[in-house]
């Protein structure tokens, strides 16, 4: 019997067996330093302002909770849903008003924080199309 195929979601990020994007990047220590990075940026741009204040104070959480995420959505071990359930992006954001100019904030922390680390200019590009199309995902408004 065939099967459908599944559709893609928006947290879907292409990944061979042979090469997943978790290895690519460059495992745990990689996405810890990425996760790090991120957050240290959205702390220093003016343009993430806006984003920051949807955050606790203590990020401590946050950048756990954004590790744990990454490590399954990039490839790696499914840290987030062994230790958290499934991640149900859209419904754990829907209280925090997300618009073009909120999505457009976190990609450019994201962006730079790939830039500064992903040296490999196929993955960076990949990876950065992936992030986009989860971000907009995520508005809940225009």
């Amino acid at each position: 019997m065939k099967q459908s195929p599944t559709p893609p979601t928006a947290v879907t990020l292409p990944a061979s067996v042979d090469n997943p994007h978790y290895r690519r990047i460059g495992g745990e220590e990689a996405v810890r330093r990425l996760v790090e990075r991120f957050y240290q940026l959205m702390d220093e741009l003016p343009e993430a302002r806006a984003i920051r204040a949807m955050h606790p104070t203590d990020l401590t959480s946050s950048k756990e909770k954004l590790f744990l995420f990454l490590s399954g959505w990039l490839g790696g071990p499914p840290l987030y849903a062994e230790r958290l359930g499934p991640p149900r992006l859209r419904q754990k954001h829907l209280p925090f008003p997300i618009d073009t100019a909120a999505r457009d904030a976190w990609m450019a922390c994201m962006n730079r924080a790939l830039s500064e680390l992903v040296s490999d200019t196929e993955l960076r590009a990949q990876l950065s199309a992936s992030f986009f199309k989860t971000a907009d995902f995520l508005r809940n408004q225009p």
